[in-house]
């Protein structure tokens, strides 16, 4: 694992009870840089992340894809050989990242998504809408494209030359779903692996509220029938 240049990115917006945390549980032995995306927070969230040892960088432009796209670029200037998207709200748990990289090492998949769906979850940590969006989003991954995917978790890692060749484009809520039909669709290599889930710190800023449920919906729903041609 120490031959290959592994680097985390964790969009951050207002997460100054957390980021701490998710930082400071990455086994820095395995991983080389972690890179926090400040997305407009107006709390601690930058002050915390760099007291952490975290590389803070700032994206002024509202939206999670947004924000993946400035670690993207980050990464790509030091050299990244495998990125892990994190999310920085304490849900998902750092210390699997080893889990979630082992089948790039091990059996040279693309992309592997941590599936929140075949590992274990607190009970809570998902809302109803999350379940069933999820649920839905998949289902119809796999009706379209053949894709047998059971998450569209943010935990999840994939090769840096891969991920460059999809040519990311969604800013928002649609970013996950967009990489895992572009997977796809150029026909690269993947696997699901169990990872495990609990209540995130603080409220969720999509699912938390009903327009960002409604927004995420909508987007996740249009992603899908956008890429069929």
């Amino acid at each position: 694992m120490k031959n290959k240049i592994i680097s985390v990115v964790i969009p951050a917006f207002n997460e100054d009870q957390s980021i701490g945390k998710v930082v400071l549980d990455i086994d820095r032995e395995l991983v080389n840089h972690v890179i926090v995306v400040n997305n407009n927070s107006t709390d601690n969230t930058v002050k915390v992340a760099i007291e952490a040892g975290a590389i803070v960088l700032d994206e002024t432009r509202k939206g999670y894809g947004w924000a993946c796209l400035k670690g993207i670029a980050e990464c790509e200037r030091l050299n990244t050989e495998i990125i892990v998207f994190l999310d920085g709200d304490y849900s998902d748990y750092p210390e699997e990242i080893k889990d979630v990289v082992a089948p790039i090492l091990e059996n040279d998949r693309d992309l592997v998504i941590g599936s929140r769906v075949l590992g274990k979850r607190e009970k809570g940590s998902l809302t109803p809408q999350q379940v069933f969006g999820n649920w839905l989003a998949t289902k119809l991954i796999r009706v379209f494209y053949r894709g047998k995917f059971t998450d569209l978790g943010p935990f999840r890692a994939m090769k840096f030359q891969s991920l460059q060749k999809l040519g990311m484009s969604d800013k928002t809520y649609g970013w996950t779903i967009e990489m895992q039909i572009k997977v796809l669709k150029h026909k690269m290599s993947y696997s699901e692996v169990p990872v495990n889930y609990k209540k995130r710190i603080g409220i969720s800023k999509v699912s938390g509220t009903v327009k960002g449920t409604i927004l995420a919906g909508i987007k996740i729903i249009f992603a899908v029938f956008k890429y069929l041609f």
